[in-house]
């Protein structure tokens, strides 16, 4: 699984893109249909402490899954950001997976 991490207008650290390297490829174990993931974190613009926002688009042939998470940190916001998007994908697998002669009823 390809992951394209960008910061617009922000200078993120490595540890910080590590960080959100090693949680969104654990979601590759979920489904091998999963070939990218680009995840944008940025700032929201607003007065509250929680103002971190990661976005992740994971991209799977013909469908694309998305969710965006706003937390006090980009670490925050990148855990309930992949764990939504976990969810998803375990969503679209049961919709989306054939089922065998033995799951009929």
């Amino acid at each position: 699984m390809k992951i394209v991490i960008q910061t617009p207008n922000i200078v993120a650290g490595d540890n910080l893109l590590a960080f959100v390297r090693e949680k969104v490829s654990k979601l590759e174990g979920i489904s091998d249909r999963l070939l990218e993931a680009r995840v944008y974190l940025k700032l929201n613009k607003s007065d509250i402490r929680e103002n971190k926002v990661c976005e992740i688009r994971g991209v799977i042939p013909g469908n694309d899954l998305f969710t965006e998470r706003q937390a006090a940190s980009f670490e925050e916001a990148t855990l309930k950001a992949v764990e939504a998007l976990r969810r998803q994908i375990t969503d679209w697998k049961k919709k989306n997976e054939p089922r065998s002669i033995a799951d009929q009823p």
